[in-house]
């Protein structure tokens, strides 16, 4: 880690033992960008490729490797997929052949697994804790994967896949499709889930500006969200006052809100963001309703939406933040950012700080979820990776 990067790759292993290969192998994987970054950054991308070949005990035995006036890593990788594939080594291929634009975890026969949708126009399955492929990919999705949400119609889990030119319901056990949703026709960005009037519903907008919203269990459309004249960007759903609202980030920098049940919107809508904005998540903070947006111009902002105002702001990225969720870790509320320069960062949302180093990835992060149990998948490029957020990073170093 501490060495310069020049001197190690004369000195790799070219046909030594397989062990030296393999260390030989992981250090060339990022090697690109171990040029330009400090050792402690370093160290993270080796941990992270030694994952992506399949070798966790390397990954962790990396991430433990001091590194001068920095403390141990506060994360670990429980594992991490490639994209690209070394025949030559065990390797845990992510099976998509581009970018990964959407994660979301949900339950599946008795496990928990990851799906995630891709440019490659598939949405593939793993299981959480092992990594590996559940079952085939799903595919005929009518161009690129944008956005993956989830929800239980009658008991059973359903996937909701927003590509170029449909919305499509599908039964995640038997990975057949329920129904094509109907009145889209161009590209669809975003997803959202939500229960309204006891209904399991699945909200999405096109680029004719309509936001839809469909019964899953008919496949017929029950509603219209109304008031904006904007493309939809991101979408999040959460319950206030017992009744489900959605909060929805729009192409003209705009954030939205709006009560499900009768489709009208709450309030004004709230201005701050300069462009797009592409990324939009909730939480109650002391028992008010909040908005967390984020998006082209690499601000993070949060929003009272019981205030209707901007009450705070995070800064760290260098660019467009293109994913944003929340978590509860530790018992404290957390958000986790992931952007275009490659960086994923932790956030104490009422103190308005980040907490400890970011995670640095080797391609632009664009999907980010976190499981209620503290794992927090990462789709960046083509791969996607798994990392624990249990260990306090408050302590780490400068």
């Amino acid at each position: 880690m501490n060495a310069d990067p020049e001197r190690v790759l004369g000195l790799l292993a070219s046909d030594e033992d397989s062990d030296a290969r393999l260390m030989a192998a992981v250090y060339r994987a990022s090697v690109d960008v171990h040029r330009d970054v400090p050792p402690w950054v370093r160290r993270q991308l080796l941990a992270l490729d030694a994952a992506r070949y399949g070798d966790r005990e390397l990954s962790a035995q990396i991430a433990a490797v001091s590194v001068e006036d920095v403390d141990a890593e506060p994360w670990r990788v429980l594992w991490s997929t490639d994209a690209q594939g070394d025949p030559h080594f065990q390797m845990n291929p992510s099976g998509h052949t581009r970018g990964v634009d959407a994660v979301v975890t949900t339950f599946s026969d008795g496990r928990h697994v990851v799906v995630t949708g891709s440019k490659d126009q598939t949405v593939r399955v793993r299981d959480l804790e092992t990594g590996q492929p559940v079952g085939g990919p799903m595919s005929d999705l009518n161009g690129r994967v944008w956005a993956v949400a989830t929800e239980v119609v009658d008991g059973r889990p359903y996937v909701v896949t927003a590509s170029d030119w449909a919305v499509l319901a599908w039964d995640l056990a038997t990975r057949q499709q329920t129904g094509e949703l109907p009145g889209i026709n161009g590209e669809v960005w975003c997803l959202g889930t939500a229960v309204v009037q006891g209904r399991p519903c699945a909200l999405a907008s096109d680029d004719d500006v309509s936001v839809r919203v469909w019964d899953l269990a008919s496949g017929e459309q029950v509603g219209e969200l109304t008031g904006h004249d904007d493309f939809l960007m991101a979408i999040d759903t959460l319950v206030i006052d017992d009744r489900p609202h959605a909060v929805g980030c729009m192409s003209g920098g705009k954030v939205w809100q709006w009560d499900l049940t009768t489709g009208q919107p709450v309030g004004e809508p709230l201005s701050g963001h300069d462009g797009e904005v592409w990324a939009v998540a909730t939480a109650v903070v002391d028992g008010r309703a909040h908005a967390i947006t984020a998006g082209y111009d690499a601000t993070v902002r949060v929003w009272d939406l019981v205030m209707g105002r901007e009450v705070g702001r995070l800064v760290g990225h260098k660019g467009t933040v293109s994913a944003v969720v929340t978590a509860v870790i530790g018992g404290e509320l957390r958000v986790v950012t992931g952007g275009s320069d490659g960086t994923v960062c932790l956030w104490e949302l009422a103190a308005g700080r980040q907490i400890g180093r970011e995670l640095a990835f080797p391609a632009p992060v664009h999907a980010l979820t976190v499981t209620p149990e503290g794992s927090l998948v990462v789709g960046f490029g083509g791969d996607v990776a798994v990392l624990s957020l249990h260990a306090d990073p408050a302590s780490t170093g400068p």
